[in-house]
């Protein structure tokens, strides 16, 4: 029987890089505040100038797209958990 070689894709991303994410949450005084402060857990130089903020047409939520500096798949997947999990992140993608 022949031996089946393991399926290996090329990485999608090429590390390091400047990856955009994007958050959402309900528009409250603290949330970018907040976001900062957990990005920057993982990655010490993120700061508010790599932020484009936007509110939704009524006012109620608000999306920030965090430009974020990563050296490795797992520094970026540590990012996504860290605010996924926060309880004023309604998503981020």
């Amino acid at each position: 029987m022949a031996e089946i070689e393991p399926h290996t894709a090329p990485p999608l991303i090429d590390f390091p890089c400047e990856f955009p994410i994007k958050v959402m949450g309900e528009t409250q005084d603290t949330f970018a505040q907040t976001i900062i402060d957990l990005i920057q857990t993982i990655v010490p130089s993120f700061n508010a100038a790599h932020i484009e903020m936007r509110a939704s047409s009524a006012g109620k939520y608000i999306s920030l797209t965090c430009t974020v500096h990563v050296i490795s798949q797992a520094q970026l997947d540590d990012v996504y958990r860290l605010i996924s999990k926060h309880p004023l992140v309604k998503f981020a993608l």
